[in-house]
């Protein structure tokens, strides 16, 4: 989508002069970026990096860099998630078709928000940002490297567009809280953001006050497969962080923590068979605009359970799951991928320690727990569909 009406065109970055370049946007565009802050307060962010940013608060037109981001803005702007965001991403609507339908159903003037390519891809256009008058752009925290690379800050900075971070997926149990804290004082939503982040920390304590409980606890070994089915190859899967963090909190060993260093990697079928887990539970979604008709398991609000746990059994076919103990037990189980990178993650916490210890976990019900964040929280009706099991 194309917004540019300069008549010196869309240069690439490495050609834009940026010494020169609020003189080349014009006098026009620059006396746009001072409006509509008269009655606002600067104030200096410490966002999820540790970055001191100075931004006018509270905020009344935002940029998301993902439109997943969406999650965020749902609690603080519940009444319209979507009244201060002048531009997005372009990545809701193709990774979660689901959740993009229904608040489009009800908030259909999403459709008309202006979208932009990512950062990662090196195409983000500064003069497109600049026409969209944003007051601050929210980066997730792994935008970071592709942001420092490209110079997006510095550049952004010097036509008056803020950039602050905040994490979700990186390290969501230790950055969770402060994110939406950050979102909250960005928005003048502190009491709304504080009254979630106390949720999160009731519900995450159901299941960790309970762990730390057992003096002798036997953690199952878990392999969680990383979007399984989105492509022919086997087998994605997280290190010790994000869903295999998850594992590790909810009373579980997380079998992949040992082969991949980092948040995200592979790990060969061979190792599977090898470690021959307990259980697997493989992340899914709605992936048809990427992989139409493809092997994935598409678990989302409103999603068709038979299909989905058709798909499932189709995956536990595969040759790295021949004999393993999970599957020859029917203990594999699919949950929705988009918990990896929202605030709503305590929801995956619960469930999977229900799976992983239905004994302790008996009266625990995360699908209460997330009725009641969307009562609470969320301006969309609750929808089943994020989670399926083969038993």
């Amino acid at each position: 989508m194309n917004f540019c009406t300069s008549n010196w065109g869309l240069l690439p970055l490495e050609e834009v002069d940026m010494h020169h370049f609020p003189s080349m946007i014009g006098a026009a565009v620059l006396s746009i970026l001072a409006t509509g802050h008269a009655f606002a307060d600067t104030v200096t962010i410490t966002d999820i990096t540790g970055r001191q940013v100075e931004v006018e608060t509270p905020v009344q037109r935002v940029m998301l860099g993902e439109g997943r981001q969406a999650f965020f803005t749902a609690v603080l702007d519940s009444e319209n998630p979507f009244a201060r965001v002048v531009g997005w991403r372009d990545d809701f609507k193709e990774a979660d078709p689901d959740s993009f339908a229904a608040y489009r159903e009800k908030f259909p003037q999403i459709d008309a928000i202006p979208t932009f390519d990512g950062f990662k891809e090196g195409t983000f256009n500064i003069e497109q940002a600049v026409s969209l008058n944003p007051d601050v752009m929210i980066l997730n925290l792994e935008a970071k490297a592709a942001t420092d690379e490209a110079g997006y800050e510095q550049k952004l900075a010097a036509v008056g567009i803020p950039i602050v971070y905040v994490d979700f997926r990186e390290n969501p149990f230790a950055n969770t809280i402060k994110s939406m804290q950050i979102i909250g004082d960005l928005y003048g939503e502190q009491d709304r953001a504080a009254e979630f982040n106390t949720f999160f920390t009731e519900q995450m304590a159901r299941v960790t006050e309970i762990i730390g409980a057992q003096a002798d606890l036997k953690r199952p070994l878990v392999f969680v497969e990383r979007a399984g089915g989105y492509s022919e190859d086997c087998c994605m899967s997280f290190g010790a962080a994000n869903f295999g963090e998850m594992v590790e909190i909810a009373g579980g060993t997380n079998m992949a923590t040992p082969f991949i260093p980092g948040t995200f990697g592979t790990v060969n079928a061979e190792q599977v068979i090898a470690s021959n887990p307990d259980m697997v539970i493989v992340t899914g979604g709605n992936w048809d605009a990427y992989v139409p008709g493809g092997a994935w398991v598409g678990v989302a609000p409103g999603a068709d359970m038979d299909v989905a746990r058709n798909k499932l059994a189709a995956l536990m076919q595969r040759p790295a799951f021949t004999g393993v103990k999970a599957v020859e037990s029917g203990n594999v189980h699919a949950i929705w991928h988009q918990f990896y990178n929202n605030p709503y993650s305590f929801v995956a916490v619960q469930q999977l320690a229900k799976w992983q210890h239905p004994d302790l976990f008996e009266s625990l019900d995360p699908e209460a727990t997330l009725k009641e964040l969307h009562s609470r929280f969320l301006p969309i009706d609750y929808r089943p569909g994020y989670w399926v099991s083969l038993k």
